[in-house]
């Protein structure tokens, strides 16, 4: 119970963080509810394909869906009488990333898959839903640009939480402790500007 509990506050949180990136982009009311809606569930839905697992989560699920309109109707209510900081979008897109990665993880090991495909499905599920947000909101995809660590944040707090349960910690408690890690780094790259090396091919001139 617990960690649905935190499942779908994952899901309220990206609806929230799309709500904010839908505002700036001065999109109408429906264009906030799509963008709320394709950042909190694109990620599990891309998951779910994959996995071939149906029925699709949030169809499961309705109230997901309640969860996301909620969300993106108190985050419209909230801007109307206070301005939301700069930074806000980016600890909403935090948090969310921090949940919906280790419950993705937690769905692909839960169907018996090898550790490196729950490592790769909690990262998709915790980060497919920022990058259809970005695109659709005409964006570079926060996961692609040379900006502080993201998608490395969702792949060592996953590593954790398996590495934690191997040890002997109850699925819970690791689930935790793996939400924590992920959103530790991503706040402490946000923070000191923390960022993986640039490839970059020389020009011939």
């Amino acid at each position: 119970m617990t960690l649905y509990l935190l499942s779908l506050l994952g899901v309220a949180v990206f609806a929230a963080s799309g709500a904010l990136a839908a505002g700036r982009k001065g999109f109408d009311l429906i264009g906030v509810v799509v963008i709320s809606a394709v950042t909190a569930i694109g990620g599990g839905t891309i998951r779910d394909v994959l996995l071939d697992r149906h029925p699709i989560f949030w169809i499961a699920d309705p109230l997901q869906l309640v969860v996301i309109l909620a969300a993106a109707a108190l985050t419209l209510v909230y801007v109307r009488f206070r301005k939301p900081p700069w930074t806000a979008l980016l600890v909403a897109d935090a948090l969310g990333l921090a949940l919906f990665s280790i419950s993705g993880a937690r769905i692909a090991e839960q169907q018996g898959l090898p550790g490196t495909i729950v490592v790769v499905m909690g990262t998709i599920t915790g980060s497919a839903g920022g990058v259809l947000r970005d695109i659709l909101s005409a964006e570079v995809p926060l996961l692609l640009r040379h900006t502080e660590l993201y998608a490395t944040a969702a792949i060592v707090g996953i590593t954790v939480y398996l590495l934690a349960q191997r040890g002997g910690l109850a699925t819970t408690p690791a689930a935790l402790l793996g939400m924590g890690v992920v959103a530790a780094i991503r706040f402490a790259a946000i923070l000191w500007r923390l960022r993986l090396p640039v490839f970059q091919v020389p020009d011939e001139g």
